[in-house]
């Protein structure tokens, strides 16, 4: 397996996954597995589920075709893509029939327990300035909790056009490129499966969305990221090994965090869905549908290619030797990212909000007023919306 053959894998799943959403749209609305829409959410409704079973035969279909898995790599291969079917016709279920949330985590248990048991399992990461670090028997646990918690991190981020295909398709490209560099040519097929798959739905996917992934789709690339992750990064003797996942995977982590720390601090069950997310406050706060997406879609490049360039930048001799000259250029992208991450974060979220409220209130607003409003918007997450004329 080559860069060749993730080039033509990856093209081969997007024209498969653009061709097949339709008709999976299709089945859709002939079961009836259709979105209602919701209060929270931003679409209306009416929209067809099920996209993630276009992604999945997109998958498939090129694994037959251009993963050569080895016999040191088929078990493990094969876990990993038996896992994707058992999640997809789980999520699949779920749209149809909206299943309780026990019956989901049993099923995301289920998924994440076939790859694990073929071998997809940390054993063992190599932390900057700590080392290697065994996990002995809890490695098998701890994996299955990881995807389980990736495919929630995804599932969660899937509320706006667009948007967790985007970032999907951005981060299995990321794993793609970084699985290759580390000689895990199988995990870097399989992302670029991924990737392919991502954008090709995308494409029926981004704003006005025709067809929804629907949780078939948003917990199958949860399981092949958090997989491809653990094969590609994750389990290397690479020190920077588990940084990549977290930087590439940044902007959905950073979203649930906030969410769920949001409902755990007003009582409310965390699996309960509300409009905290950071595409819900981007909307209130006046942007479109597509310029939210697109600055989550830079966001999650930017933060993509930090983790690349952490990889292929000569700042150090991997024996703790910096090199002045490239040390300081990651410095200078490390500095750039964070200011892309408080410009996101604190600009649009907090100052944009002010600014809001000072033009609501006229020239005689009462600066302390404007104050106690933005505490109070920050501390419920209602953000006053713009109406634009």
């Amino acid at each position: 397996m080559s860069p060749r053959d993730a080039i033509l894998g990856f093209a081969t799943a997007f024209v498969v996954a653009l061709v097949v959403t339709p008709l999976t749209a299709r089945v859709a609305r002939a079961v009836g597995a259709v979105d209602k829409g919701s209060d929270r959410g931003l679409a209306k409704g009416g929209t067809p589920l099920l996209g993630g079973l276009a992604m999945l035969v997109a998958i498939l279909v090129g694994a037959a075709l251009f993963l050569d898995s080895t016999s040191r790599t088929h078990d493990r291969v094969s876990g990993i893509l038996y896992g994707a079917v058992v999640i997809a016709v789980v999520g699949a279920l779920d749209d149809r029939f909206d299943l309780p949330a026990a019956v989901k985590f049993l099923g995301q248990f289920a998924a994440a327990f076939l790859p694990v048991h073929a071998g997809v399992e940390v054993t063992n990461i190599t932390l900057p300035f700590v080392g290697a670090q065994d996990f002995g028997s809890m490695g098998e646990p701890l994996t299955i909790v990881g995807l389980v918690l990736v495919m929630n991190v995804v599932n969660f981020s899937d509320g706006i056009d667009g948007l967790a295909a985007g970032v999907c398709a951005i981060a299995a490209g990321v794993f793609a490129i970084i699985a290759f560099d580390l000689e895990r040519r199988h995990a870097g097929i399989l992302a670029a499966l991924t990737a392919g798959a991502a954008l090709g739905f995308l494409v029926h996917n981004f704003h006005p969305a025709s067809v929804f992934m629907g949780d078939c789709g948003s917990n199958l690339l949860g399981l092949m990221l958090g997989c491809i992750a653990v094969e590609g990064a994750v389990k290397t003797q690479a020190v920077l090994a588990l940084v990549f996942p977290l930087l590439v995977l940044a902007v959905p982590f950073l979203d649930t965090t906030f969410v769920v720390l949001k409902r755990m601090k007003y009582g409310r069950p965390v699996w309960q869905a509300d409009a905290n997310h950071l595409h819900h406050r981007l909307s209130r706060i006046g942007f479109s549908q597509r310029r939210a997406v697109l600055y989550l879609y830079g966001w999650t490049l930017l933060l993509g290619a930090f983790a690349v360039a952490l990889r292929f930048v000569p700042y150090s001799d991997d024996h703790g030797n910096l090199n002045t000259g490239w040390s300081v250029v990651m410095g200078l992208m490390g500095l750039m990212v964070a200011a892309a991450s408080v410009y996101l974060v604190v600009v649009l979220e907090i100052l944009k909000v002010k600014r809001l409220v000072w033009m609501r209130g006229g020239s005689q607003a009462d600066e302390s007023a404007v104050d106690a409003e933005v505490q109070e918007a920050l501390a419920t997450g209602e953000f006053p919306a713009v109406k634009r004329g």
